[in-house]
């Protein structure tokens, strides 16, 4: 690897292999000659002059490309799919004067974005399944363990960790669906031409429709597509990157909601990301446990999400049929859109593998908030026993400010239940308030919701996709 020039991130630390071919010159330019092929192939099937042998050229040398004629053409000629059409004809001279024959350098260009983003698109819904298959097993294990719930970052009432952890699955399974929504609407471009009206082909067809079309339709059957564009300039309308890096800005708003969440329950002491035994938290303070991994998740969350604005505006900017200043920056802003949104579902996958609760933690953080929480039942159990409903209304509300008061200004321990027992205006015992005390009776239907979900929504996904689950990942760093 060289050590003096830049070197993207993406690259040596976080996309991984196999997101990285997918956006590799290799697998772009592999897929200009298979175009050229099913080009070639179905002008024949419509009667142009294109012989078996000339195709069987093409065919034998689709694969092993002559990279350095390519280049050297094109700093001659600067135009790279010209230079390529050049280089194979290079290695094919029998069919040389008919590939590309009739198309545009969207043809190829166009064409392949629209493969290789359903390749990605496939890869990503992969690992979200992946995900969502570990975030459900953890919801079932701990479905019904209680847990402080919280609205605007202060104790609410209850909820268990299991079913926090459906909020995350449910967000990830909206972004599934969109991600195969995505996948099923993409169409390729076809064979349009210059200005999208395929002028090119009534020439060479002498005006026969049906023949044009049928090219076409033959062309995106090769290349595993059911439909093409209907109508077009001479590119596909930008607003489809558009649309396909919304799908990956939402799995990046969903990860970093997962992320945040992780972080702060990791300061509360209640649940932890992995840990490795030999993994450095801190190069000044040896006793952290920093959440590199989920702060990771949001710092790459957060570049996706931006990202985003780039084909929004590039499908602002394209003027009439076409204009080239698409072209350099949805090379970056796709691919980078797709690595960044691979290296956020390999830490969710990492992440997800090995989740840490500390059952203790959470218990006694809950058992610090309830006797607040229990206030009502205190009082309907105290009204039962012949107590005045408003009275003991007053009396809760001045003990829990009192109790309160003990803990924000004098840092001591929650004292509400011991000031309700000292109370005989409650008239209840030590035995009657512990009853009232069981957190597994303040988390309602959690449990239950947690089963349905993942019973009615999840698990009949999952199942349906089992050859696909089983992924781990390993973070390089």
């Amino acid at each position: 690897m060289a050590h003096d020039r830049y070197i993207s991130p993406f690259q040596t630390r976080y996309a991984s292999d196999e997101m990285q071919y997918i956006f590799s010159e290799d697998n772009k330019f592999k897929t200009w000659r298979r175009l050229w092929i099913a080009l070639a192939r179905a002008e024949q099937h419509q009667g142009l002059p294109i012989t078996d042998e000339q195709i069987a050229e093409l065919e034998a040398h689709k694969e092993d490309i002559n990279y350095e004629v390519a280049q050297a053409r094109e700093k001659e000629v600067r135009h790279d799919v010209m230079s390529h059409v050049y280089a194979y004809g290079v290695q094919c001279p029998k069919a040389k004067g008919i590939i590309h024959l009739g198309a545009t350098s969207c043809y190829v260009g166009d064409n392949t974005d629209i493969i290789i983003m359903r390749q990605a698109l496939v890869v990503v819904r992969r690992k979200l399944l992946n995900v969502i298959a570990l975030l459900a097993d953890f919801a079932e294990k701990y479905r019904a363990m209680p847990a402080l719930a919280y609205t605007h970052l202060q104790p609410a009432q209850l909820t268990t960790v299991g079913k926090r952890a459906t909020l995350w699955i449910n967000e990830l399974m909206m972004d599934l669906e969109e991600v195969e929504r995505r996948i099923d609407a993409l169409a390729l471009l076809g064979s349009k031409g210059t200005t999208g009206t395929q002028a090119s082909f009534v020439e060479l067809f002498d005006g026969d429709d049906e023949k044009i079309k049928a090219v076409e339709r033959e062309i995106a059957a090769e290349m595993g597509f059911d439909k093409v564009v209907p109508v077009s300039g001479q590119t596909y309308s930008r607003k489809v990157d558009t649309m396909v890096l919304n799908v990956l800005s939402g799995i990046a708003q969903s990860g970093m909601k997962f992320a945040n969440d992780l972080r702060i329950l990791q300061n509360f002491k209640e649940m932890e990301e992995p840990f490795e035994a030999h993994q450095i938290g801190s190069s000044a303070m040896p006793y952290k446990r920093n959440p590199m991994r989920c702060e990771r998740i949001c710092a790459l969350a957060r570049y996706l999400m931006v990202d985003v604005l780039n084909p929004a505006f590039t499908a602002g900017t394209q003027w009439f049929e076409r204009t080239l200043d698409d072209s350099a920056n949805k090379r970056i802003a796709v691919a980078e859109g797709f690595l960044a949104a691979d290296a956020v579902l390999n830490i969710l996958l990492n992440v997800c593998d090995g989740l840490v609760v500390y059952p203790k933690v959470v218990r006694a953080r809950v058992l610090n908030e309830l006797p607040f929480m229990a206030t009502e039942n205190i009082m309907m159990q105290a009204v039962k026993k012949g107590g005045d409903r408003q009275e003991l209304h007053e009396r809760l509300r001045q003990h829990s400010i009192a109790a309160g008061k003990v803990v924000k200004e004098e840092g001591g321990k929650n004292d509400l239940i011991e000031r309700v027992l000292a109370d005989p205006a409650f008239g209840l015992t030590q035995a009657e308030v512990e009853q009232l005390l069981q957190p597994e009776d303040f988390i309602g239907r959690a449990p239950a919701q947690v089963e349905e979900f993942l019973a009615e929504i999840v698990r009949p996904v999952l199942e349906r996709n089992r050859d696909l689950l089983g992924e781990r990942a390993q973070l390089s760093v």
